[in-house]
């Protein structure tokens, strides 16, 4: 029956009542000797005071107010009468259904029963008075128009409490919106963060599968070199040492990461890849390198996707490509895009070219995550990785050296 409200609110609403009230009884008092009026002005000033904290009650006492006007026989239409416009207003504005309904009847069942009483008092004036027509046909016309007014006044009221109603649903669906649209921005972050330990799990995979590859071949080479050549055996032991502890510490920066938010991601960028082909050529892959451009002034992610890339394509072509043949890298910085080309010769053993594995497709997901192309596949008797990048990617870049998933995530 009675709606939250705010203090403040409600201290409004009877203080405007009072005034209201007040005004309407100094305009009374001077005019009339018979105080029935004042019962009308309060009941009616008390309705008003109330009609948002329950718009049911307030309307109800209209009603008594208004039977009791009837009752007594007061003149009509009254001053305070216009204070019932208040309380239709807000049954269609804050009343529940069954209220708003009430109020809609109260509006247009009200405006026949005054017209009807005021109708009467009119007719009851004119029968003993000679007009030029009949006093009922003169009664009618007063009853007609006493009904319009009276309807303008009840009916429009509850009309623009049906606006009021209408806008502050449409504030509140725009917050609803607001929040749902939060609520998205922040899946979207979440998102974000798995993509982006989707993309450590992918750097795991590069590391691993790297590493593994040159710890195998200096094995290999190890083995057959112990009872020929010690020195070279030693020399292999040493690098696969190297190999491993720096595989280690990347897999367990990148397991931290993992872990925790604000871990930190080892970033590669291009000029590590003199090493990496350094690597390689210790593990006997005969790799040939032209470059053409600066890299010094790309974006680290587009570094670090060159590198993994680059890496992933040697890795493959030691694993899959004919042994003893060249393999040739080519790498292109221009202002706007990075292009990469790894060519090697396929093994004609019958075995299948690299992206048999997760590599390839590790690739393709780091190419189109910045915005890129990529083919790969065979030419003639080559494997060929084509891949060509803008400069700076589509999502984004990070900051140089090392940073923390935190500020990848800002840079999305």
């Amino acid at each position: 029956m009675f709606r939250p409200m705010l203090r403040a609110q409600l201290v409004t609403d009877v203080t405007a009542a009072v005034l209201l009230g007040g005004l309407l009884v100094l305009l009374r008092v001077s005019a009339d000797q018979s105080f029935l009026w004042l019962v009308t002005v309060v009941g009616l000033s008390a309705a008003l005071a109330i009609r948002r904290l329950s718009p049911g009650l307030a309307l109800a006492l209209c009603w008594v107010v208004a039977v009791f006007e009837m009752a007594t026989w007061q003149t009509q239409p009254d001053p305070s009468n216009v204070l019932m416009a208040g309380v239709l207003f807000t049954t269609s504005a804050y009343g529940s259904r069954r209220v708003r309904i009430a109020g809609l009847v109260s509006a247009v069942g009200g405006s026949f029963v005054a017209a009807g009483f005021i109708g009467l008092q009119d007719y009851q004036r004119r029968s003993g008075i000679q007009t030029a027509s009949t006093p009922a046909l003169e009664t009618l016309q007063v009853v007609l128009a006493a009904f319009a007014a009276v309807l303008l006044l009840l009916l429009l009221p509850w009309l623009a409490g049906l606006v009021r109603r209408a806008r502050r649903s449409a504030s509140m669906s725009r917050e609803a919106q607001l929040v749902a649209e939060r609520d998205a921005a922040r899946a979207d972050r979440a998102v974000a963060v798995e993509q982006e330990r989707v993309r450590i799990a992918r750097d795991m995979h590069d590391i691993v599968a790297h590493s593994l590859a040159v710890v195998i071949a200096q094995a290999d080479g190890a083995r057959y070199a112990a009872k020929t050549d010690p020195g070279v055996a030693d020399q292999a032991l040493a690098t696969i040492s190297t190999t491993a502890r720096s595989a280690l510490g990347d897999v367990r920066e990148l397991l931290g990461a993992l872990r925790h938010e604000q871990g930190t991601v080892p970033t590669p960028e291009a000029a590590d890849l003199e090493v990496l082909v350094a690597e390689m050529r210790e593990v006997g892959l005969d790799v040939r390198v032209d470059r053409e451009g600066d890299p010094t002034g790309l974006p680290t992610t587009t570094q670090l996707a060159v590198y993994r890339i680059v890496q992933e394509s040697l890795t493959n072509a030691w694993k899959h490509g004919e042994g003893g043949t060249p393999v040739h890298a080519s790498l292109t910085y221009r202002p706007d895009t990075v292009e990469v080309t790894v060519v090697n010769r396929r093994a004609d053993d019958g075995t299948r070219g690299p992206g048999t594995g997760h590599g390839l497709v590790g690739m393709r997901e780091r190419v189109a995550m910045t915005g890129g192309s990529m083919t790969a596949g065979p030419r003639g008797d080559d494997f060929t990785v084509a891949v060509r990048m803008p400069v700076v990617p589509a999502s984004g870049q990070f900051p140089r050296g090392r940073t923390t998933q935190t500020e990848q995530e800002r840079t999305r």
